[in-house]
Order: C-alpha cells, then structure tokens, then sequence
C-alpha cells in the first residue's frame, strides 16, 4: 500500500511513518517544507504526485493557546487544509484517515466521551478540528476519523518534554490538576491507525492509551519513572495557569467503536509512559 502522511516530520507523523514502513508499505512523510496544505494546488500536487492508496492527514496547528489568538490561521490550517487534502484524496480515489482531538468536547459530561457524545468545542482549537471532521466527511466519503488526546512520544514536542526540562532546572514544578484526559503514546496511536485502515469501516473512531488522569498526575508518575524524586510538583487550578484558553475540564476519550468490533483496549498510559521513559527522552 502507498501510503502518504502530512505532518509526516512530526509528533505522530513520525511515529506514523515508521509503523507503516515496518509493516511493509511505501511510505512518503510530508512536512511544511515539502508542501503547503492551506494551499489547494500545492496539495493537489503533492496528492496526485504520489497516488497513494492512504492518506493520514496528521498535518494541523496543535498550539492550542496560538489557536486562540490567532483563529485565521487555525481554521486555515485545521479547517481548510483538512478540506484540501480531502478533495484531493476524492480525486485521486484514496481514502483520508483525518487526526482529530479531544477537544471538540467540552468536559461537562463527567465520564469518558464515546463516539456518539454530541460534541461542544470551547475553544478555537476544536472548532477548527471539528469543522475539519466535517468538511473531510462532506469531500471524501472514504474518511477515517480518528480522535485522539494528550499525545507523546519522542518527536517533536510534547508535555513530557516539556516538564522534564522544567524539572532539571527547577526545584518545583507548578502543574494544572483540575484537567483530566487520556494520555496516548504516539507508538500504540500509530498501530491503532494501521489496524483501522485494514478494512474500509469508514467513520469516527476514538483511540487513546487505557485510564485517565490530570496533569498533575501525569507529571508525578513520569518524574518519578525519570528518577527526579527531589523535585517538588504543586497542583494548581486551570484559573490559576495563564492561559487565552478554555479547554475541557474533562475529556477522557471511550474507545466505543473499538470496543463493539471486538478489538483490545490499549495499553495504560502508565506502562506506555514507562516505556517511553525507559527509552531516552531526547532533551
């Protein structure tokens, strides 16, 4: 299979890119360097090119406080982009599996979101996902779309990173503990994906790494795998982190579909965090 993957240099991407080339398909990674999906012909160009059977669009703006402030270029990027990408894929005849986010909820629910929870955006970050789920679904009908959440792996950033290099040079660490998500390794992410793809179930799929915790905890648990047990991690409220953003008190992901067809759960993140940290995290 031909595989294409935008964002391909990235976080995911990367990771995307691997699992594919191991499992034996051809695979091309496109970066902003190589084209520019907010521009149609660009795109088309980069499509029609390769003719691949699959395309994982993973390309999008993931700073979600830059989101805010400027909502042009996310919907540009998040909305248009997606779109342009899509009917590419409808010209060409490929299917378009489309990484969406947890943040087209807005964390009233209480309990894991599933596949068919009406979704409600607070910010510019997941309307701009969320009209790109649309407008994918509306121009390729041969659509995958995959919501995923709190992503790391050792590419790109992540806030994993992110904290470990705050707590090599810092005594204390100050970490929102009223947010709740699923951690999701990009590793397992990837291998859901290609498992997902081998048959044409086309629709929304939910997939994160099993159990759920806040930033704190996630922080706590991946200091202590690290070996920095001197470093002190405050809890604070989400009022308390300045922030343009209003993001979701709770937005544990349900992997509903996954489960109705049979397939395992992923592993927690606490043993993919292990793993992760086991493996060296690149500073």
């Amino acid at each position: 299979m031909r595989v294409l993957v935008t964002g391909g240099h990235g976080l995911l991407g990367t990771a995307v890119c691997t699992c594919f080339s191991l499992l034996g398909h051809r695979v091309i990674a496109l970066g902003s360097a190589d084209s520019d999906i907010t521009n149609h012909s660009i795109t088309r160009s980069s499509i029609l090119g390769f003719k691949p059977d699959l395309v994982v669009h993973a390309a999008a703006m993931t700073d979600v406080d830059g989101c805010e402030l400027d909502p042009d270029t996310a919907y540009r990027v998040n909305s248009v982009g997606a779109w342009n990408v899509a009917s590419c894929c409808e010209e060409t005849g490929s299917r378009i599996l489309f990484i969406s986010t947890d943040y087209v909820f807005d964390g009233a629910k209480k309990a894991p979101y599933t596949e068919f929870d009406e979704t409600n955006p607070l910010g510019i970050y997941g309307r701009s996902k969320l009209l790109g789920e649309k407008l994918v679904r509306e121009a390729c009908p041969r659509c995958y779309v995959v919501r995923t959440s709190w992503l790391f792996g050792p590419k790109g950033k992540c806030f994993p990173k992110t904290m470990l290099k705050l707590a090599r040079t810092k005594p204390s660490v100050n970490v929102v503990a009223d947010q709740v998500g699923s951690p999701t390794y990009v590793d397992d992410l990837a291998l859901a994906i290609a498992d997902i793809v081998q048959v044409p179930m086309f629709g929304t799929y939910h997939v994160a790494n099993s159990g759920s915790c806040s930033w704190f905890e996630f922080t706590q648990t991946m200091l202590k795998l690290a070996g920095l047990n001197n470093v002190t991690v405050n809890p604070i409220s989400s009022a308390d982190w300045p922030s343009p953003t209003n993001r979701p008190a709770y937005s544990v992901l349900r992997p509903y579909v996954r489960e109705l067809q049979g397939k395992p759960l992923l592993r927690n993140w606490q043993l993919a965090l292990k793993e992760f940290v086991a493996k060296g995290i690149p500073e």
